[in-house]
């Protein structure tokens, strides 16, 4: 509640202020072998075939030579953000900036299958020649270190200019059929196919961020689909955004431009046609492009563009306010015939008599969904870490979800702002978050399995955002 009055306090006093932006990129490529997440089975890196980065960007508005507000936007070539990562990255940082508010660091994940893994639990990996979770954490969080501090030192009196683009990179990967339930990647060329479950979402939203001098200094792109177009490779790999980065920097002849790549919500979403397949394929082919270049160019493009139109309309003292809201969201119901299915596979399993890596950790999994179901309403609530950002015209709102399209299609459509940009896999790794129709068609990503939190969470983190972002853009009063 405090943080909430604090919000509303902020959103009547809001003005436009002078805007200091620093920014800086790191790499956070191991040197070594490491196991890759993102897949149910282990995958041992064997080589690099793009480099992961980390991306900083440092915000501060100055009214009277003082500062009213801040935050560091850190955008990383990984998986996701776990929560254990997040704590220790900020008590190392906090002696390196004595006087920032901790919680005003906000790191997001592109949602690569191709980086390392950063938690010891999640598979089975060999200890010799292989670079250990533990050890590339600690890697990770010196060099997400160095970023921040290298942002924030560098900051300077700036200026913000947020466009729209389009380009087609993501669309619903759930297939529906006849009988009405749902596969993940199923066949759309299957005589039972009906629909894909959800709609997909062309829109590019972007923020430039430019030097006194005019000239562009980075560039943060919104895209509602997680890059993982290579997910199932064993080699390091940045995916589309590398492509992207890269283009951009060789269009722009500016090969020191900081480039952000932010998720837009698209639990449900992806890279991989459902279908023209084989039309796509063929461009490509014509364009002497791989999948992964093409993603590229029409994000470039779509970058390329608008930037005319952001060079024409730069703001160096626009409002900017940064709040941090805790949510407590209910816990994902277990339906009856969930818990039925879970029953029936932990006997299946238990009857394996040498059960491998993957019958153990299914058990381990059927046997939680039990646990849930028998706990109910006594299952602890979820716990969160929401950020609201404004800068000028534009909300920018964090969840730790991979959240579907739907729930983003709200908070867009309610927003106050002209745009709104949303950071899903943000400060935490809440898993998916699907609607109630994903639940009811079934099938990965709509099972409990994946599951911390329900569409009743959903609604309420809908719901919540939408209030702050409102707090942050209180109507103008009628002129006199």
């Amino acid at each position: 509640m405090k943080i909430t009055l604090l919000c509303l306090l902020l959103g009547s006093t809001l003005q436009a202020a002078e805007l200091r932006i620093g920014s800086a990129t790191v790499s956070i490529t191991p040197d070594r072998p490491v196991a890759l997440a993102g897949q149910f089975e282990t995958r041992i890196s064997q080589k690099v075939e793009s480099p992961l980065i980390a991306a900083a960007l440092a915000i501060e508005s100055v009214e009277g030579g003082k500062p009213v507000d801040q935050t560091i936007l850190i955008s990383c070539d990984l998986v996701g953000i776990h929560n254990s990562v997040l704590a220790q990255f900020r008590r190392r940082l906090q002696p390196l900036l004595p006087g920032f508010d901790m919680r005003k660091v906000i790191v997001s994940a592109t949602h690569t299958h191709t980086a390392p893994v950063t938690s010891e639990i999640n598979y089975p990996i060999p200890k010799e020649g292989v670079m250990q979770p533990a050890e590339y954490t600690t890697f990770l969080i010196e060099r997400l270190s160095q970023a921040a501090v290298q942002a924030w030192n560098s900051r300077k009196p700036g200026g913000v200019s947020w466009t729209l683009g389009f380009a087609q990179v993501g669309e619903n990967r759930r297939s529906v059929y006849a009988d009405g339930h749902a596969a993940m990647y199923g066949k759309t060329n299957d005589a039972r196919f009906r629909r894909l479950e959800a709609g997909s979402d062309s829109g590019i939203e972007m923020l430039f961020f430019w030097n006194a001098e005019k000239q562009l200094q980075a560039v943060a792109i919104n895209v509602a689909c997680p890059s993982q177009e290579v997910e199932s490779r064993s080699a390091i790999n940045a995916d589309f955004w590398h492509d992207a980065r890269e283009q951009l920097k060789t269009r722009l002849n500016a090969p020191g431009l900081t480039v952000f790549g932010w998720c837009s919500a698209a639990g449900d979403q992806s890279p991989h046609p459902q279908y023209r397949k084989d039309a796509e394929a063929r461009m490509i082919r014509l364009r002497g492009l791989t999948r992964q270049q093409e993603l590229g160019r029409r994000i470039s493009n779509a970058v390329m563009d608008t930037l005319d139109v952001a060079r024409a309309d730069i703001r160096t003292d626009a409002p900017f306010g940064h709040v941090v809201e805790n949510l407590s969201l209910p816990p994902r119901k277990i339906l009856d015939r969930e818990a039925e299915d879970a029953k029936k596979n932990v006997a299946q399993y238990s009857a394996v008599e040498k059960p491998d890596n993957r019958t153990v950790t299914m058990l381990a999994m059927e046997q939680g969904i039990v646990r849930r179901f028998d706990e109910g309403e006594k299952q602890p609530p979820y716990e969160m870490e929401m950020h609201v950002l404004r800068i000028g015209d534009v909300a920018l709102t964090t969840n730790p979800f991979e959240l579907y399209l739907d729930w983003g299609i709200q908070m867009k459509a309610r927003s106050p702002a002209i745009q709104t940009f949303i950071l899903q896999l943000t400060s935490g790794c809440g898993l998916y978050l699907p609607t109630a129709l994903a639940i009811e068609g079934g099938s990965y990503s709509g099972s409990p399995h994946a599951n911390k939190v329900g569409p009743e969470g959903g609604q309420i983190l809908v719901d919540r955002t939408v209030r702050a972002m409102q707090a942050l853009f209180p109507p103008t009063p009628p002129k006199k």
